[in-house]
């Protein structure tokens, strides 16, 4: 009964907070006015900021009582003004129907945060499904795998495992000496980037690994292809993994193989870009569509190389930590060549795309020497006709043709005009016809 008369008071004052919500929201919905969505999103922040921190006035239990007497709507919007930290460990006081709601209402709001959880089972690796904490405690993992965390799964991790994990988006820009190092307790820290190559993106996506012990920590921010390779190797091949260290190894085998596969694809596109570049005829919007494909083709390749240096510094640390059995040292060194072969292939396609953007910015230099000549040459055919046009405009003209009819006089002048202004015309062109047969027989004699 105590119980019961305690929640009242917290309810109430919950419920009307909510109530008030809702009346705002409905009453600036009915509303026409000027900069509508900004006074709405600023009332809809000051009622969320007054409900939570009322809810941080309240403890664990408490709140846990309140999402189970609201419905399901009010319950929603409560559960989502919650602090992260606390989540958890409401989520325990709830009765199992309404922690089910809220594990698929939290799965809802971001998919793309994910943690996967892999042990060794008959040689392979076997991803154990994670609903809560709880599934995390009875398990001994070699690898646990985070895509875009959230602070309540930061949190598992310190709980569980004793690891501190890094956010993922506090991963950018980090020092060379902050990249690979070794904590006091023995964890073994990498941060090294991955290639993600989409027709629509192209970019470098930091990752960072944590050896603690047997297992094996990957946090990030975005899915990765060569992930996603890895788990299905290790799935599908007996003894293709047998601890943590042959995973990361792996991983970077993988990320330099999807390297090699990039490389493939520039080599693809920078042959389709010369055979337009080697045409007879571009024109300068052919010309600028080649320089941009040409520079994302060069963005990528840069793009690898750096990804691909990245990579040998990371595997360099681990064979300089001497963390590596004779074994994994071994595969350590047929990486690093597989590295030395892509060196010369991203040497080679910076010198391709070099001599093809000098190609193309030849072509665009042409055809704006061809615009000056045309010009040019207009402006020597009416040179002298303006000359000409002068003369016939003063008053000497009419009194030179003064005994001859103005139709005939101007007639006549008008077709001297267009007789010199051919004459002209006629005379750049076979000096121009003579310059080029005289450089074909020069070219013939010195072939």
């Amino acid at each position: 009964m105590n119980n019961h008369k305690d929640i009242q008071e917290p309810l109430s004052n919950v419920m009307a907070l909510l109530a008030r919500h809702k009346l705002v929201e409905d009453l600036l919905h009915r509303q026409d006015m000027p900069r509508h969505d900004l006074v709405e999103t600023l009332v809809h922040k000051q009622n969320k900021v007054e409900l939570q921190r009322l809810l941080d006035q309240f403890d664990n239990r408490l709140i846990a009582r309140i999402l189970e007497t609201l419905p399901i709507g009010d319950r929603k919007i409560v559960w989502q003004l919650v602090r992260d930290d606390r989540k958890e460990e409401i989520r325990r006081e709830v009765s199992e129907a309404i922690r089910h709601d809220l594990v698929l209402d939290s799965r809802h709001k971001n998919r793309t945060m994910m943690i996967r959880v892999f042990d060794l089972y008959e040689g392979r690796l076997r991803q154990i499904p994670v609903e809560a904490k709880e599934d995390l405690v009875s398990v001994k993992p070699i690898w646990v795998d985070l895509v875009m965390p959230d602070d309540e799964q930061l949190t598992w991790a310190k709980d569980i495992f004793g690891v501190d994990l890094p956010n993922p988006k506090e991963l950018t820009d980090l020092e060379t000496s902050a990249r690979f190092y070794v904590e006091d307790n023995g964890e073994v820290h990498l941060h090294s980037d991955f290639l993600l190559d989409r027709k629509d993106e192209s970019r470098n996506v930091a990752v960072a690994f944590i050896l603690n012990k047997d297992t094996l920590f990957s946090v990030r921010n975005k899915e990765l292809p060569v992930f996603r390779l890895q788990r299905l190797r290790a799935r599908a091949e007996f003894g293709y993994v047998s601890e943590a260290k042959d995973v990361l190894l792996d991983l970077y085998a993988a990320e330099v193989e999807y390297s090699a596969n990039a490389l493939e694809d520039v080599y693809s596109e920078l042959e389709e870009v010369g055979r337009q570049v080697f045409s007879s005829h571009m024109t300068d919007d052919e010309a600028a569509n080649i320089l941009a494909a040409i520079a994302e083709e060069e963005d990528l390749n840069g793009r690898i190389r750096r990804n691909v240096l990245d990579t040998r510094r990371a595997l360099s640390f681990l064979m300089r930590g001497k963390f590596l059995s004779e074994v994994q040292h071994n595969d350590v060194r047929e990486i690093l060549r597989d590295i030395d072969s892509l060196d010369g292939h991203t040497a080679f396609l910076f010198n391709k795309i070099n001599f093809q953007m000098d190609a193309t910015v030849g072509f665009i230099n042409v055809n704006q020497n061809k615009d000056i000549k045309r010009l040019t040459v207009i402006s020597v055919v009416f040179m002298p006709l303006n000359v000409l046009a002068g003369i016939g405009g003063m008053s000497e003209f009419t009194m030179m043709t003064e005994g001859i009819p103005w139709p005939l006089a101007y007639g006549g002048f008008s077709v001297a005009l267009v007789t010199i202004g051919w004459i002209t015309y006629a005379g750049l062109k076979f000096f121009e016809n003579r310059k080029i047969k005289n450089n074909s027989e020069s070219n013939r004699k010195v072939a």
